[in-house]
């Protein structure tokens, strides 16, 4: 397994569709981004800007079930890619000790990783198929983006969605 960290959220044009992008951490630092939800992507951005809402959203009731029946997530495992959908796997410790391994969507996953602050990782084999080598200079051009502006960006995304984008 290669550790992961998340970038980010952005908005991929012109299709406005939302992505989250992983980096790895060490090693060759590939890139795997990808498309998730609309509400997916606000729950990792709020997550990551350390954002809490009043009332528990689904991400964070799901953190707080976990918590209260004795049990916490590990890990998460972005596994594969099958025909442009992305799998994954919470890995859960009860308190009894044993294991639980849980089949779920990577943006949910990921929401929850970072709420729960658990590391995230992808296999080899899948960021050896998916994975995007990073530019020689990505470090620098992810930390001089303007955060203003990717969220300005994802709002009028938002203020674009119309019902029957769901369809």
């Amino acid at each position: 397994m290669i550790a992961l960290d998340v970038l980010g959220v952005r908005v991929e044009l012109p299709a406005n569709t939302p992505l989250v992008l992983l980096r790895e951490r060490e090693g060759a630092r590939r890139l795997l981004p990808i498309l998730i939800g609309t509400s997916e992507a606000s729950a990792i951005h709020t997550a990551m800007e350390g954002i809490t809402p009043p009332r528990p959203l689904t991400h964070d009731l799901l953190a707080a079930v976990v918590e209260s029946s004795g049990a916490h997530v590990e890990h998460v495992v972005v596994t594969e890619v099958i025909e442009h959908t992305y799998y994954a796997e919470l890995h859960l410790r009860r308190a009894s000790g044993e294991a639980a391994v849980v089949s779920c969507r990577p943006s949910d996953s990921i929401a929850l990783a970072v709420r729960v602050g658990c590391p995230i990782y992808a296999t080899d084999s899948l960021l050896d198929e998916a994975g995007v080598p990073a530019e020689e200079d990505a470090d620098d051009a992810v930390e001089a983006e303007d955060p203003d502006r990717i969220l300005d960006e994802f709002r009028d995304f938002l203020d674009d969605l119309r019902p029957e984008d769901f369809e």
